[in-house]
């Protein structure tokens, strides 16, 4: 069973349809769609500000998501939109993701960077605090710098396919319970 625990009056809501692993954490003001998967080792603290995750929306092993206390000089929220998916070990600190984007594994993503719909974060790439991204493009480096744009086949190939595999990979899981 996963470990999930109200944290200063915020309970986290998690959607329909949503497989949570049995070792992620998700704690505090967390707010999951439909159609979601959290995976091993994932951990969602909304301890000190607010999550919310859109539907379709992967967040794969290992992956942290954190903020920065609402009550701090330069607060953030981590907000990530529909049929996203989170590659292994990425760690979204306080910023926001448009719908239909990929995060590579291990990249990261710092306070306040907006990264809007359609973009790819390479994996192991860096995006900075306060980063405004341009949309549908891919991104890679440290710190992460536009690369190119991300055509629409990409976008079927590399995003779309991969929010949709995840759910299927759920989908086998929910299915052994």
């Amino acid at each position: 069973m996963a470990y999930i625990q109200k944290v200063r009056g915020h309970e986290p809501v998690i959607g329909e349809n949503t497989f949570v692993a049995e070792t992620a954490v998700i704690v505090g003001d967390v707010t999951i769609g439909r159609d979601c998967s959290i995976w091993f080792n994932a951990v969602l603290r909304g301890d000190v500000n607010k999550i919310v995750i859109g539907d379709r929306t992967n967040i794969q092993d290992g992956v942290v998501l954190h903020t920065t206390y609402d009550g701090a000089k330069h607060p953030s929220q981590t907000i990530i939109g529909n049929d996203v998916s989170v590659g292994h070990n990425a760690i979204i600190h306080g910023a926001r993701i448009g719908d239909n984007c990929l995060i590579g594994m291990g990249a990261t993503l710092l306070d306040n960077a907006v990264v809007p719909s359609g973009c790819i974060i390479a994996a192991n790439a860096l995006v900075l605090s306060n980063a405004q991204l341009e949309p549908d493009s891919l991104y890679a480096g440290v710190p992460a710098r536009r690369i190119k744009s991300v055509t629409p086949e990409q976008c079927d190939e590399i995003i779309r396919r991969t929010a949709h595999d995840y759910r299927l990979y759920a989908s086998w899981f929910e299915n052994e319970e």
